[in-house]
């Protein structure tokens, strides 16, 4: 398999890679089911339990500097309509 050439300007040192885990799942019972989920920064261990899928996002960009901030919030709204339809 044929890889792609890495970019010239990738820098993927530890201070400019961030790595997350998400765990999604549902509780209630059939009239009122509710998302409930962690998300877990894997350099730092931080962890924090949500109850709405925009606590992913928020979380996130808690790790990101401000000019990036608003661009993933939008690409991570897009993302997950698109996983809810």
């Amino acid at each position: 398999m044929k890889s792609l050439p890495k970019p010239k300007n990738m820098d993927l040192t530890e201070s400019t890679v961030h790595s997350f885990i998400i765990k999604l799942w549902l509780e209630g019972d059939t009239s009122a089911v509710v998302w409930h989920g962690h998300i877990t920064h894997v350099p730092s261990g931080e962890r924090r339990y949500f109850k709405k899928l925009s606590g992913i996002t928020d979380f996130v960009s808690e790790y990101l500097d401000g000019r990036s901030q608003q661009d993933l919030k939008s690409r991570m709204k897009g993302w997950l309509k698109k996983r809810r339809a």
